[in-house]
């Protein structure tokens, strides 16, 4: 150029890893959505070659495994299928349930009277651990999603 004046560089996004992506899909509330759900989360995330470590997938496994359990346990009458999404980043993965029942649970304290009610808890207390995220937001059609993010590889310490 004359002058010396140099072209601007373009910006450029980097390409996505071979495993980044979303996937979604749907199954009737019903017990047996549990296990299947579960095992199709396990599933995706050897066949795309997801880099977790196996703490961090047995315990987005078990978030899975809470998750669905509760759709189908509470919102099944209202909500007779449910979403499970699985998004993989760079550096995190986020596992999330979704259905059409309005009520926005809370993590529950455990009560060591009773047998259940403690899903939500363990949730919140997994994804703490390994240094991710978790939450429950309304949906436009007034339902719900709950999600929780891991990285893919485990918090150090502080």
């Amino acid at each position: 150029m004359a002058g010396g004046a140099e072209a601007p560089l373009e910006a450029k996004t980097p390409d996505p890893l071979p495993y980044e992506g979303v996937w979604r899909f749907t199954a009737p509330a019903v017990d047996a959505s549990v296990p299947q759900a579960r095992h199709a989360v396990r599933d995706l995330l050897m066949r795309q070659g997801v880099p977790v470590s196996d703490d961090v997938a047995q315990g987005l496994l078990l978030i899975v495994s809470e998750l669905v359990t509760n759709a189908v346990r509470h919102a099944a009458l209202l909500s007779p299928m449910l979403a499970v999404e699985v998004a993989v980043g760079a550096e995190w993965v986020r596992v999330s349930v979704e259905d059409n029942h309005p009520y926005r649970p809370t993590a529950l304290e455990a009560d060591h009277g009773q047998t259940g009610g403690r899903g939500l808890l363990l949730v919140r207390e997994i994804t703490r651990e390994a240094g991710g995220v978790c939450d429950v937001e309304h949906t436009t059609t007034g339902g719900k999603v709950i999600w929780a993010a891991l990285p893919l590889t485990l918090a150090r310490p502080a």
